[in-house]
Order: structure tokens, then sequence, then C-alpha cells
């Protein structure tokens, strides 16, 4: 998935960083999978969520299998450049994160039991990869999109560091932000897997569960 680049192990400076453009990229009108929207508005009793565990296509498909998810969508974020395209991302010139927009009913599924299938479903340990796929746009993040979600983040990054110390595991990298500008990516890595069911898929976790889902409706 990744290609070339000189800032595959930090992230580019953003004076150093593509310039990008104003117009956002075409994407579908509905989901593959779920047949929902994939761009705003959504409806009023969901949240949203910005996750990024790797490669997008895997990722993706881990949330949108979830039940209490009303649609997900892949993108870039956490970076500088607007409405950038897929080969500028794997340029490392961006700063972006390959990342999953995840919006979801609250009364179904809980932003705990979201972020215990982030935790599970990458090893956050690792920096700039995820497997053998490497540079900055494969790095273990999470952008909230409310002081809630940071709280919850907050206390799940405790907990399952303590479950990853205890079987031998380092320490999460996961960067942990607000959530800023969201980007589509293009529009045939929407729901990748499901129109590609022999895809790529690079994502593997720890093995380790994560607490926070537990408690998870």
């Amino acid at each position: 998935m990744g290609l070339f680049s000189s800032f595959k192990n930090e992230i580019v400076p953003k004076e150093r960083s593509l310039q990008g453009r104003p117009n956002a990229m075409p994407v579908p009108e509905r989901h593959v999978v779920l047949g929902t929207p994939i761009v705003p508005p959504f409806p009023e009793t969901t949240e949203t969520a910005i996750f990024a565990l790797g490669c997008f296509w895997g990722a993706e498909r881990l949330f949108y299998r979830t039940e209490g998810v009303y649609t997900t969508a892949v993108g870039y974020s956490g970076g500088y450049t607007p409405n950038p395209t897929y080969e500028e991302v794997c340029s490392g010139r961006t700063g972006h994160t390959e990342a999953v927009l995840v919006v979801f009913d609250p009364s179904v599924v809980s932003y705990e039991r979201l972020a215990a299938i982030f935790f599970e479903g990458h090893d956050p340990t690792q920096r700039m990869r995820q497997g053998n796929d490497i540079g900055t746009q494969y790095r273990s993040a999470i952008y909230t999109t409310s002081e809630s979600q940071a709280e919850s983040v907050r206390s799940a990054l405790e907990n399952y560091q303590g479950q990853l110390t205890a079987t031998g595991f380092g320490e999460i990298a996961t960067e942990v932000a607000p959530a800023g500008p969201f980007f589509y990516a293009e529009e045939y890595h929407q729901q990748y897997l499901a129109k590609n069911p022999g895809g790529y898929c690079g994502l593997g976790g720890t093995g380790v569960s994560c607490p926070v889902g537990l408690s998870a409706s």
C-alpha cells in the first residue's frame, strides 16, 4: 500500500507539507454494505468517531460489521494538506493518517466498545507502521470529537497499557488529539474489501483483550 517517502518515520513539518486543493474528493452517495449516506448530514441521534489503525481497507471493515454503526467512510486526517490524493498521503508529505470515520448510534453501541475494537484490531505499540505497512500514514491515532470521548480514550489507554505490559508488549504509541478535518478518500477506497473480498488486509492485533469493552453495550 505504501509508496517511497523520505518521511516514513517522522511526520513532515507543516512548512514542508503539500499544498493540496480546495475541492473535496467526489464519493459515492451510499455505503456499499449498509446502504446509508457516507457524508453529512447524519441523523441527530448519531455520534461520530475517527480512528486510524493502519491500512484503512481492513480498518473500515472492522467497524461497518459492528452492530449500531450507522455508516463508515475512509479518508485522511491528522495532517495538514487539504483534500489530498492517496498518492500524496503515501508520499508522507501531507502529515495525514489513513483514517476511518465511524458514525454510530450510542444507544446501540457505546464509544467505549468502538475504542475496544480499535485497540484490539491492530498493534498500538508499533510506531509509524502496522506490520509490513511502513510510514507515518499508518500510525495509530484516535481523533476525538467531544470531551467525553477524550475522557474515555484516556481511561482506555491506561487500562489497556496495563494489559499489554502484563503480556510483554511495550508502550502504546497511539496519537490522541481533538479531531480536525476529515478528508474523504477516493471512491475506489470506500468499502474496498466489500467490493474486493480477496483484497489486501494488513491488520493484525496483539491478541490482548481491551478492558474497556467489558462494560460496553
